[in-house]
């Protein structure tokens, strides 16, 4: 994994699509057509300026895929929910917001004040905790409410590849071409292996663990299997 590395200047600029049920406003990036709202261009800034430049892009091109997928299944979503938890689902890797939980939550829980203090509801705002706290857990988030399901897909299309084929391979360009990848996979890793090695117990049932078992020298982490066995319990 390489931490030495610089980013490069983002290609493209940010665009932004309503809710349902109110006035349309749209523009197109990288051959998608996204919502334009305040809260979302703020979503965007926050994401910005809480981000290395890797993973602005990386959240970017999630929401991309995510509004991608929608639009090719023809369903009915919140466009600002998706929006905001896309953009915010990895927010918990900066390091100001390093806590006690693992960094997914910690994420959540930022995702959901930024949510609050726009003035959203509680069910918005808890689909956004949902998203965010989940999206690294997609055996779960895929079968949620449509807002989780489709901005799990964005992400999980963009960070593993799944769903890969589900886009043509001209849009799936188009938009790798705007926001660039920039080392995302050895990035990605060294900032995961980051909280291993700082915050481990944050880390034990989850996915961070594999990157501890995969990188770190020295993880080990207790199997779930003990916690069962060594109960105070007689059976």
């Amino acid at each position: 994994m390489d931490a030495t590395a610089k980013d490069e200047p983002i290609s493209g600029s940010p665009a932004i699509r309503p809710r349902v049920g109110e006035p349309t406003r749209s523009r197109i990036l990288a051959g998608v057509t996204l919502p334009e709202t305040p809260l979302i261009a703020s979503a965007v800034e926050y994401a910005r300026e809480n981000s290395e430049t890797y993973l602005f892009n990386h959240v970017m091109r999630s929401w991309l895929f995510a509004e991608s997928l929608a639009q090719l299944r023809k369903t009915t979503y919140d466009g600002e929910v998706i929006a905001v938890a896309t953009l915010l689902h990895d927010i918990g890797l900066a390091e100001a917001l390093d806590g006690p939980l693992r960094f997914e939550v910690e994420g959540a829980n930022a995702a959901r004040k930024f949510a609050q203090s726009a003035g959203l509801d509680d069910r918005r705002c808890q689909l956004i905790w949902d998203t965010v706290a989940l999206n690294s857990t997609p055996s779960i988030a895929l079968y949620k409410e449509t807002e989780v399901s489709l901005s799990t897909a964005g992400i999980a299309l963009d960070w593993g590849g799944w769903g890969y084929d589900s886009l043509p391979p001209a849009r799936i360009a188009e938009i790798v071409g705007a926001f660039p990848r920039l080392e995302m996979k050895q990035r990605f890793a060294h900032a995961v292996c980051r909280i291993v090695e700082t915050r481990p117990a944050s880390t034990y049932d989850n996915f961070a663990g594999d990157f501890g078992d995969r990188f770190v020298p020295g993880y080990k982490r207790p199997s779930v299997v003990d916690f069962l066995t060594g109960s105070p319990f007689s059976e």
